[in-house]
């Protein structure tokens, strides 16, 4: 609540829990004491002479009152004592003869000190459960509300949201303070201020996390209770052995009696030490089924409210920048403006991008017209290649062609040379040498025959070069490569 002091007249900020308390102001150093708003969450403006709302106090609706649950918790604590006093067995009586009631009064009874204390917590959680599902349904209640009513209006806009506000105002007190109301309202008001749903939308996640994060605390103190419990029944337990192992006495073996005594005393002490453990663990049990239950209840409730937010509040929010009021009132000069800068930038954009295609095209012609004279000088190129090629092919057989004919002359000359040996042998040979002469005859006949048949060979091949020569051809093949930008 804003309001000024009275002394210096120096505005100043009051929270709900300071409402009606004595104060120090910080610019003038005097004492005052802080008005209360009037009752509904209205006070009037003596300087417009109009009505101004005040925010009412707002509640956790998850913690109880620390102070209200421990007393709860008490208060059982001592009503269940006395409920089982008087079912506490007589030491006289064995242990073995225990009814049902005597054997739960001995749970509670023995170890006193531990047995309390265990005890204490469980009621206390307990009465923190049972407060906390009070808040609950209360919370779940709220969700009945008609919050924001349609009467008042199919869309909620800055002209009308003060009407919503104030319509939240009217609520009961009991039902206001809930964490429903609370979070519409604060949405509302802050729309009332910033006019824009996308803040909206934001400010109402955050608050979402905030209403999490305090349900998930009210659990803390439960927790800790969950886990103490078992753990004193722990501790119970080692302090029942070592009394029991402490007492055992075996001094004199010789009295048979002394002895069952220590041991009965011993085995009395054991059962009693286990007893602490269990009365731990069936507290823990018990406590662990509504804990984790009323857990899941407030998260179901947390949900429902996320849920109605988005599907009710903000889909009716309309603000001067949604499209929905572009029938209430024209765009804005700084929107025309906007507009137009945008169809400018357009504009270049598209002279920019034609200008553009244009270069690309040219490019495009130049590298088609390089790629048809590269094609064409390499055309040119092959062909001279083939004709080289071809005039040096048959230059080389025509020096081949020659190569034979001249290993014909000489397979010629050397058949004369033999044949005129022969003669000449004839006629020189004497009747003597008949037998050396046929020897040289033979010589001379097997040496032609050799050269006969490397002139047959010679002739063939030279035969055959000729004929490959005749039916021979050159061909050039030239591939037309495809132009990157033509349309074939």
């Amino acid at each position: 609540m804003q309001f000024e002091c009275p002394h210096c007249q120096q505005s100043l900020l009051a929270e709900p829990s300071q409402y009606g308390h004595s104060l120090s102001c910080p610019s003038c150093g005097k004492s005052f004491k802080v008005p209360s708003p009037p009752a509904g969450g209205f006070a009037p403006d003596t300087a417009t002479n109009r009505v101004t709302r005040e925010g009412w106090e707002e509640t956790d609706p998850s913690n109880p009152n620390f102070i209200k649950a421990l007393s709860i918790g008490v208060g059982l604590l001592v009503i269940w004592y006395l409920l089982l006093f008087p079912f506490v067995a007589k030491e006289s009586v064995p242990h073995a003869d225990y009814s049902t009631m005597n054997f739960i009064a001995s749970l509670f009874y023995g170890h006193l000190a531990v047995s309390i204390l265990n005890t204490l917590f469980f009621f206390w959680a307990m009465s923190i459960v049972y407060l906390k599902v009070g808040m609950l349904k209360r919370q779940k209640a709220a969700l009945l509300l008609d919050v924001l009513p349609v009467q008042l209006g199919q869309e909620i806009t800055e002209q009308n949201v003060g009407i919503f506000i104030d319509h939240l105002y009217s609520l009961p007190e009991k039902l206001r303070d809930s964490m429903m109301v609370n979070r519409i309202r604060k949405a509302l008001e802050f729309f009332e201020i910033r006019q824009n749903s996308g803040d909206v939308r934001e400010m109402m996640t955050s608050q979402s996390e905030i209403d999490a994060a305090r349900i998930t605390g009210s659990f803390v103190l439960l927790k800790a209770f969950l886990w103490a419990i078992p753990l004193l029944g722990f501790i119970g337990t080692v302090i029942g052995l070592s009394s029991a192992i402490g007492g055992m006495n075996f001094s004199n073996v010789s009295d048979v009696s002394k002895v069952v005594e220590a041991i009965n005393n011993v085995t009395a002490g054991l059962g009693t030490a286990f007893d602490a453990t269990l009365l731990g663990l069936v507290l823990a049990m018990t406590l662990n089924f509504p804990l984790n239950s009323l857990l899941k209840q407030e998260d179901d409730n947390l949900s429902n409210i996320d849920a109605f937010c988005n599907e009710v509040l903000l889909p009716r929010l309309v603000d001067s920048h949604s499209e929905g009021e572009s029938h209430v009132a024209g765009p804005s000069i700084s929107d025309a403006s906007l507009v137009e800068a945008f169809r400018n930038s357009q504009r270049d954009f598209l002279a920019r991008l034609e200008q553009l295609s244009e270069a690309m095209g040219q490019q495009a012609l130049s590298l088609d017209q390089k790629m048809i004279d590269f094609q064409s000088t390499v055309s040119q190129e092959l062909i001279t290649r083939a004709d080289e090629m071809r005039a040096e092919s048959l230059q080389a057989t025509q020096q081949a062609v020659s190569e034979s004919l001249g290993k014909v002359g000489e397979y010629i000359a050397g058949v004369e040379t033999g044949f005129n040996t022969f003669n000449k042998s004839l006629l020189v040979i004497s009747q003597q040498q008949i037998s050396r002469a046929d020897k040289n005859i033979e010589d001379s006949l097997a040496n032609t025959a050799k050269h006969i048949t490397a002139l047959e060979s010679g002739i063939n091949s030279l035969n055959a070069l000729l004929k490959d020569l005749g039916g021979k051809q050159i061909v050039v093949n030239v591939t037309k490569k495809k132009r990157w930008f033509s349309r074939e």
